[in-house]
């Protein structure tokens, strides 16, 4: 894979905002993400710039945006893994009494899926996650739309596991959300 998985800097927000961009206009985006394209393009420059600061190493530890970037430079893909600690106001889902990290936005362009790069992906934001002394990590977790088989699939052979969790998505209460995780071992 000519691929590198890292972590995004806080001034390259004008590619996170490009990503989110593409990533909303997916065909798989209405049952994948919560929110719409025009949404998504309504948001201020600040905006962005808060988002890619967020999800830096500079944005102070809370969450972290990973991308594969291409030897081109071009960007073919991103997760976001935010931390959930127990007593802290739940994002998504329900609360639980563990710290506990989060995947969200996942996106890989339809020309570069088959490549690995989802793969490297969870793999560069689950090892960020398990490696955090404070708070130490005890699952990662994820929500996947009811209808959205191929997603589930793939986090299902990566290691995932249903928990019986489910939730309404938001917008449409007779549409179901179900949890995902991974437990840490050992």
């Amino acid at each position: 894979m000519e691929h590198v998985m890292r972590a995004v800097r806080a001034d390259e927000w004008p590619l996170v905002k490009e990503l989110r961009l593409a990533a909303l206009r997916d065909p798989a985006a209405p049952v994948a993400f919560l929110e719409t394209y025009e949404q998504g393009a309504a948001h201020s420059d600040e905006f962005w710039r808060e988002r890619a600061l967020g999800g830096s190493e500079a944005g102070g530890g809370e969450a972290r945006q990973f991308v594969a970037v291409a030897p081109d430079g071009r960007w073919d893909g991103g997760i976001t893994v935010l931390i959930e600690r127990p007593d802290a106001e739940v994002r998504f889902g329900e609360a639980v009494d563990v710290h506990q990290a989060h995947v969200v936005g996942v996106f890989v362009r339809p020309g570069a899926r088959g490549a690995g790069l989802a793969e490297a992906l969870f793999r560069a934001g689950m090892d960020w996650a398990w490696s955090l002394a404070e708070p130490r990590i005890e699952r990662v977790r994820l929500y996947v739309h009811e209808d959205n088989a191929r997603a589930a699939a793939f986090y299902r052979r990566i290691g995932f596991v249903a928990t019986g969790r489910t939730v309404p998505m938001p917008g449409d209460p007779s549409a179901r959300e179900i949890e995902y995780a991974v437990e840490r071992a050992g």
